[in-house]
């Protein structure tokens, strides 16, 4: 009896220390323990149990915030999440976001979208994120936007140094030689809708030329129209430049289509660069090609609002009407859905809508 008072006299005492005393067994704590379903070593701290020795299943800690998730709850309650998120203002409900007003949050606040589209944040027309950044860079200067390129493509092509070496005869006679590369380009193919033999001279990364365009931040259609020239009529979203479907002054691209690798392009005399549907990216839909020297921007042959193929183009391949990257409406032109040589679909074959400016 007396050992009895004693006992109960200690878990009076130290009541505030523990949780309870088993009755009649000297000696024994009992202790919460906290369900660990999913075996972390976490336990819930809205599950538990009292009991001296630890039940099975369960642990001593109660600091799991989610014991469904086997893993780690960020700041949010997210199993395994990344924390916060940031949100970029979306003022114009584009569903892009200007990359230099944010809120960081656990949930999306109203007006706000995941994504940063720097480039409609910075000003510039929601299109020009497309642009490839490895290959171009494009600010603002005023009320002008400057495109700066290297020339480059950022896809595949037998164009880019490889071991083959290949011969093709001059404009002015003679011959002109691509010498064999020690490797390969990691870009490098196999042609396939050309031949080695077939093949411009001159591959992509023998030109080390840049290219700058500068064009107003909102073209407009001129009173006349312009007819294009050789060399460079625009950029296309890739890296390289547009061409006409002229292959010399007054010389039509039939004869120098052999030459075009898979995506309708091919080397000289100053770059690698595109007269026709440029299927690397684009085959037959909306996809955005790139811009013309006049600053409107060139499509595939479908339009994004409408699913189809344009019925109201102008003799350049132009019209108004929303695109992915305006859903109010811009003038802006298309590759033209007519065949060219029974298999082919020309980039550009008209004149300039805009006034055009020069691409150095």
């Amino acid at each position: 009896m007396k050992n009895v008072f004693i006992y109960l006299s200690v878990c009076l005492i130290t009541g505030l220390l523990v949780v309870s005393c088993e009755e009649g067994v000297q000696g024994c704590i009992k202790t919460a323990w906290f369900a660990d379903v999913d075996g972390d070593g976490l336990g819930d701290p809205n599950v538990s149990e009292q009991a001296c020795d630890q039940p099975e299943g369960y642990v001593s800690n109660g600091d799991d915030a989610d014991d469904t998730c086997i893993g780690t709850v960020d700041v949010c309650g997210v199993c395994n999440g990344m924390g916060e998120t940031t949100w970029y203002e979306d003022a114009d409900g584009n569903g892009l976001g200007d990359a230099t007003v944010f809120i960081i949050a656990c949930d999306q606040p109203e007006g706000y979208v995941a994504n940063s589209d720097e480039m409609s944040g910075s000003g510039l027309h929601p299109a020009f994120a497309a642009f490839d950044t490895n290959n171009y860079t494009i600010y603002l200067d005023e009320d002008m936007v400057v495109i700066e390129s290297n020339g480059w493509p950022n896809h595949t092509s037998p164009y880019w140094s490889n071991t083959t070496a290949r011969s093709a005869s001059g404009p002015m006679g003679g011959t002109l030689t691509t010498p064999a590369a020690a490797e390969n380009h990691p870009l490098f193919v196999e042609p396939t809708a050309t031949s080695h033999e077939m093949m411009a001279p001159g591959n992509i990364d023998d030109f080390n030329g840049a290219y700058v365009l500068t064009v107003p931040i909102d073209p407009q259609l001129a009173s006349t129209s312009t007819s294009t020239g050789l060399g460079p009529i625009g950029m296309a979203v890739s890296g390289s430049m547009i061409y006409n479907d002229e292959e010399g002054p007054n010389v039509p691209l039939d004869n120098a289509v052999p030459s075009l690798d898979y995506t309708a392009a091919h080397t000289g005399p100053q770059s690698y660069h595109y007269h026709l549907e440029p299927k690397a990216w684009s085959d037959d839909d909306d996809k955005l090609i790139g811009i013309i020297a006049d600053g409107f921007f060139l499509y595939g042959r479908k339009c994004a609002s409408t699913g189809g193929y344009p019925m109201d183009l102008d003799e350049s391949g132009g019209h108004t009407s929303p695109t992915q990257h305006n859903e109010d409406g811009e003038y802006h032109y298309h590759i033209q859905n007519e065949l060219y040589l029974n298999e082919y679909y020309i980039l550009f074959p008209g004149d300039y809508q805009g006034t055009p400016n020069a691409i150095r």
